[in-house]
């Protein structure tokens, strides 16, 4: 009840600048502190799909070419999205306050049987949202889901000249290997235990009691601004009758 309350202390603070222009938006998101000490990291579902394929469309042509691996285009990132399986790998997202996908994970788990206990993360953030650490939240929490599904090596294949992404692995301990213009990363991880369930529990309860009350708040400073559009209206037609 406690979290809950604060949650919706911040979330009202935090909308309190809904109403205001998208330039102001820009600008006071630019401006925001640093990552808090715990990040409220959603795990998706098909329900997802669509703000997923609109957060990676929203990706610039060179963090397209990093995340991927080449250019993709459009087609390319939407037929990417649609063939996300739901029921077989982990999508991890953080929203911002206004619900959109800022950044987002893909915890893909091995279809080989020699190879079940293995999974790849690949992660993007857009660029207004980047130098919070996002990245390596995503990692953080990834690892942790793939420890209590089983698995015992975590890999990135990234392109070497994806800094970022390596940087990540690096900072987590993973051995990474140089080929040319690809590199791999790979993580041993230890097994599940009850504190990785817990916390798991605990983290995905404060990412949906968060995701709720941003929705929540989204809604009543939606409603708040078509209410405020209709009075300016009335107040505009009145000035002019009066003319």
């Amino acid at each position: 009840m406690i979290a809950t309350k604060a949650l919706l202390k911040a979330s009202w603070h935090a909308s309190t600048g809904m109403l205001r222009t998208r330039n102001s938006h820009s600008l006071k998101e630019a401006a925001m502190p640093s990552t808090p000490l715990m990040v409220p990291i959603r795990s998706l579902g098909p329900s997802s799909r669509e703000r997923i394929t609109a957060h990676l469309l929203k990706l610039e042509p060179a963090d397209r070419y990093l995340r991927f691996g080449y250019a993709a285009n459009d087609e390319q990132i939407r037929r990417y999205a649609e063939q996300l399986d739901f029921s077989r790998d982990e999508i991890f997202g953080i929203y911002n306050r206004r619900l959109e996908l800022i950044a987002m994970a893909h915890l893909a788990f091995s279809e080989h049987p020699e190879h079940k206990h293995c999974a790849e993360f690949g992660v993007s953030v857009l660029k207004h949202a980047r130098g919070r650490g996002f990245g390596n939240r995503l990692f953080e929490r990834a690892v942790m889901h793939a420890r209590n599904a089983g698995v015992n090596m975590v890999f990135i294949h990234a392109l070497s000249e994806n800094t970022a992404m390596l940087k990540i692995a690096r900072n987590a301990g993973a051995t990474v290997h140089r080929d040319g213009s690809e590199s791999e990363a790979y993580l041993q991880i230890p097994p599940a235990n009850f504190d990785t369930r817990m916390t798991e529990m605990v983290e995905q309860q404060f990412a949906e009691v968060d995701y709720q009350v941003k929705k929540q708040a989204k809604q009543f400073w939606d409603f708040l601004a078509g209410v405020q559009e209709v009075r300016r209206g009335v107040q505009h037609a009145r000035h002019q009758s009066a003319e």
